[in-house]
């Protein structure tokens, strides 16, 4: 049996020429450090700065203990943010499905202009926020649910249908030959030898995604598209600094249990 030998790394000194190098990689970016510094602190007030953990102590103060007496008018408003995650969640689904199939190079219709329209579309909703989505879609369409919902549906389009696409791409090829071997058609194909193979990473995704549009629905109410940040701006506007806190728990609460709700769902898929 032939003796595996490692080969040890032999030390090298540098040279004149790359010390020079080196020492001037690490003053330009210490330059270009203390230059952006400059730039972003300019029109700091620093007085404000320098009272700031005053300032930060006095709000905490005033922020506990928290008021539950107002748990009971948050209930409603915490299941219209649950609402608008899910409902958000399931049309981006809709429409990230045949998004996915078509930028995929092995099952979209065409490689020159079908794939490229996706893939633009998957790039448009994945580099505009969701709080961007609803202030624009609030102003079209009126405060309220709808416009939460639609928000959190087009940011999911991109997400989705991104991980998606490169699952479908990923895929075994030779099961695809089998069933192509045997005569099916396309959808046949899709549905035979395709769908199969991706389908456990399509409900993780969708899961995964889910618990994200929770934590993005609970600040959509921050510009009119309801949910539990409607309450949470209403609080803020009026320095009832003890409902705040009682939001942030409630808010807390959520993302922990959609998160533990999250890992046990893509646990049994996998």
């Amino acid at each position: 049996m032939p003796v595996l030998r490692t080969v040890q790394p032999t030390w090298r000194k540098r040279t004149t020429t790359a010390h020079l190098v080196l020492w001037g990689g690490w003053l330009a970016l210490a330059a270009l450090f203390a230059w952006c510094w400059r730039e972003m602190t300019k029109n700091t007030i620093w007085a404000f700065v320098w009272d700031a953990p005053e300032q930060a102590a006095d709000l905490g103060a005033r922020m506990f203990p928290p008021r539950w007496s107002y748990m009971e008018r948050l209930w409603w408003p915490l299941w219209d943010t649950l609402n608008i995650a899910t409902l958000g969640t399931i049309l981006g689904i809709l429409i990230a499905v045949p998004i996915a199939f078509c930028a995929a190079r092995n099952t979209t219709p065409s490689v020159y202009f079908v794939r490229p329209v996706a893939l633009f579309v998957i790039v448009a909703s994945r580099s505009i926020n969701s709080l961007i989505w609803a202030l624009l879609l609030v102003a079209i369409i009126g405060p309220g649910l709808l416009a939460g919902i639609v928000a959190i549906g087009l940011r999911s389009i991109g997400f989705v249908a991104k991980l998606l696409y490169e699952a479908i791409e990923e895929i075994d090829h030779g099961q695809v030959e089998a069933i192509t071997a045997t005569g099916a058609t396309s959808a046949q194909i899709i549905d035979y030898a395709i769908v199969p193979q991706v389908l456990p990473a399509f409900f993780g995704i969708s899961v995964f995604r889910w618990d994200i549009n929770i934590r993005e629905s609970t600040i959509l109410g921050l510009v009119g598209a309801g949910g539990i940040g409607l309450q949470l701006q209403a609080s803020l506007s009026t320095l009832a600094w003890p409902q705040v806190t009682l939001i942030f728990v409630v808010i807390l609460a959520t993302v922990v249990v959609s998160e533990w709700v999250s890992a046990k769902v893509r646990g049994a898929i996998t």
